[in-house]
């Protein structure tokens, strides 16, 4: 059971050191691994005795960051069950899709999403029990702090668990529909932990999390590394600038995550001029390449030292790191392999690429997940009979053996750090009665690094503005994953394959100085 019970062993060696600030609560509140591992217990005792909760089992969570999170991750450890972690933006429809499939047996959610489970019940026939975090309106649903309360703090444990058993589902790549649940192994949690100790964290390193535990990057960058390791984690529900200055400081933070559009709102936050930033470390930034401009900002006005890295949910997260010495002098790396990580550039018959030469990006390592669920097609298109995962990324790797990022074989962009599928967006604009044909790319922004804009064949006599269309979009899909500006043209760009050439699209955008 060691595998799986993190709380439970943290509790055992460091009971008293404190675990997590939840600070998205007022006044902030503050657990210890001992209390942590108490209401996780709690938690797990009314999951298997209330609701039939046995090993295998899928427990949904649709939240803001906060202690509940980790009460649900820890709860499902100690049952061997799946903490399935549902990204609160998407639409209700959205998000009923991904409960159909993953079917849990019950639901954690925050009140801001309160209306969402609402539609969601109303239309789920298979049987739910509901935790809300805060005040909600949901019939039937149960309030999660009394729920803990009301339950017996005896240890719960499942013998059998095992290191290849899945701790939880993220979901990742809506390309062709759907998302995927990748399913994130105790081993792979283990794994990635390892290499993260060995690249930055220290004993006693306190850490504020900027990222949705939905995320890889919330949950297993440095949140789960720590929790192993006995450091602190500081939690927020969402991001404030002015907010994670404020904690960075009163908490001492020693490291910090965060993706280049989270650093350049915090140096225009209004306490950045006072900020007291000297007990960081390093920062790490991730999710696109960090300006050097922000590097020397950073550096000169705060003292602060950037390492980058470069990650995905279906291994460790964490790949790639940039050492902060190499930031200037490498600028547009994504670094070398973490420490247990393998890598390769390789050609379309999968033969290995010297030095510099372009090619596709491969990965292999313990940290790798276990494939994706009830979806044995994708899982073995994205894993080769070697075992190797192949990441639809262009590459190269220069004479130093630092790998850069040349382009996307997917046409997958970022917008804000979440990852937007063109394909997902293209569907859900093909039901608009008016849309003949359509292709949305990413187009550069200042706030959120990329926004979608989406270019449109009306269908012959038919007519539709572009608020027309992002309205129609907004009815479907999460706003984050809704163009910004649509375009009318003619006709789309088609090669003689009769596929649509997106990269002469984003050559018209880049030709005309769009931003």
């Amino acid at each position: 059971m060691y595998v799986a019970d993190i709380a439970g062993r943290r509790a055992l060696y460091s009971p008293d050191q404190l675990a997590v600030v939840d600070a998205g609560k007022v006044p902030h509140q503050l657990f210890t691994y001992a209390q942590l591992n108490e209401r996780a217990n709690r938690l797990a005792n009314w999951l298997r005795d209330q609701v039939g909760v046995r090993k295998g089992d899928r427990v949904g969570i649709v939240g803001f960051d906060g202690v509940q999170y980790l009460d649900a991750f820890f709860a499902c450890g100690k049952l061997g069950a799946i903490l399935t972690c549902f990204n609160w933006r998407l639409h209700w429809r959205e998000l009923l899709a991904l409960i159909e499939q993953t079917t849990p047996k019950a639901l954690i959610f925050s009140q801001e999403v309160g209306d969402k489970v609402a539609e969601i019940t109303a239309s789920y026939l298979a049987p739910l029990k509901l935790l809300h975090i805060e005040g909600s309106s949901v019939a039937g649903s149960r309030q999660f702090e009394a729920t803990l309360q009301s339950a017996p703090a005896d240890p719960v444990t499942t013998e059998n668990v095992e290191a290849e058993d899945t701790a939880c589902m993220l979901f990742t790549g809506g390309t062709t529909g759907l998302p995927k649940a990748a399913m994130i192994s105790h081993r792979m949690i283990a794994w990635n932990t390892l290499n993260t100790v060995i690249h930055d964290v220290q004993h006693g390193d306190v850490t504020v999390n900027v990222f949705p535990m939905f995320h890889a990057g919330g949950l297993l960058v440095y949140t789960m590394p720590l929790m192993i390791f006995g450091g602190t984690t500081v939690l927020i529900r969402r991001f404030d600038a002015g907010q994670v200055l404020n904690l960075l400081q009163q908490y001492r933070a020693t490291i910090f995550a965060g993706v280049p559009t989270m650093y350049q709102m915090l140096t225009t936050a209004p306490n950045w001029d006072s900020a007291d930033l000297s007990n960081l470390r390093f920062c790490t930034s991730g999710g696109a390449p960090l300006p050097i401009a922000l590097v020397e900002k950073f550096s000169a006005e705060k003292g602060v030292r950037f390492k980058q890295g470069f990650g995905m949910t279906e291994f460790g997260p964490g790949i790639f790191a940039l050492a902060a010495e190499d930031a200037i002098r490498k600028a547009g790396s994504i670094g070398r392999p973490n420490f247990f990580v393998d890598a390769r550039i390789v050609d379309e018959h999968n033969q290995p690429l010297p030095d510099n030469a372009v090619g596709e990006l491969i990965l292999k390592a313990g940290s790798m997940f276990s494939g994706y669920f009830q979806n044995a097609e994708a899982s073995a298109t994205a894993i080769d009979a070697q075992g190797w995962f192949h990441t639809g990324d262009l590459a190269r790797r220069d004479e130093e053996g630092y790998f850069f990022i040349v382009d996307r074989v997917k046409d997958m962009y970022i917008s804000g750090g979440e990852n937007v599928y063109p394909a997902e967006v293209e569907q859900a604009l093909y039901r608009h009665p008016s849309v003949h044909m359509c292709a949305v790319i990413g187009v550069p922004e200042p706030t959120w690094g990329e926004v979608g804009k989406a270019f449109v064949v009306l269908k012959a006599g038919t007519s539709a503005s572009a608020d027309d269309l992002i309205d129609f979009l907004r009815t479907r899909l999460a706003r984050f994953k809704v163009p910004q500006s649509v375009e009318f043209i003619d006709a789309l760009p088609i090669s003689a394959a009769g596929k649509i050439l997106k990269r002469e699209l984003r050559e018209r955008v880049t030709a005309r100085g769009e931003k």
